[in-house]
């Protein structure tokens, strides 16, 4: 290997970073409406506007599927009016943060899946990051895990269709 391709691979490899890093953004925030167990709008603290969060690395049942109701009666519980940790790290295809969420010192992600009111995100072969928390849920067959089979969201999104009109 020369020095200049050496050295153009460490400067591609800090830009990637830099602008991987640059979207994150941290703040305070105090729920507002859940619409279902994985989406919720967030006032920030001081004078911002409100937000639309999907929450990171997890997948809960469309509201209009089984499970999707006490799915979203179980973040509306979690998050309340607390104050929550906010820390979007990417943004999706609808301009919603990805954001990792913090109550109370808690994950809100982990606690959904570990609670079985949400699934932990698949990616290709990746069985998402909170796999562990989905694999006790299941387990114990708790919340969607009680049913003999619960269908993925994807899966039912493709038979059915949104549960929201066009």
């Amino acid at each position: 290997m020369t020095l200049g391709f050496t050295l153009t691979r460490w400067f591609l490899l800090v830009l990637i970073f830099v602008n991987s890093t640059a979207w994150a953004e941290t703040f305070t925030a105090r729920m507002t409406t859940v619409p279902d167990g994985d989406t919720l709008w967030v006032q920030p603290e001081g004078n911002h506007p409100s937000r639309k969060l999907r929450l990171l690395g997890i997948d809960a049942p469309e509201i209009c599927q089984t499970g999707g109701q006490a799915s979203r009666a179980a973040l509306i519980q979690l998050v309340g009016h607390a104050l929550l940790q906010v820390d979007v790290r990417h943004y999706d295809d609808y301009g919603r943060g990805l954001a990792r969420i913090r109550v109370n010192g808690q994950d809100v992600g982990a606690v959904m899946v570990r609670a079985g009111q949400a699934w932990s995100y698949r990616w290709r072969r990746s069985l998402g990051p909170y796999a562990s928390e989905e694999a006790a849920a299941r387990s114990a067959r708790k919340g969607l895990f009680s049913e003999a089979s619960p269908k993925l969201p994807r899966d039912f999104r493709q038979k059915h269709g949104s549960c929201y009109p066009p």
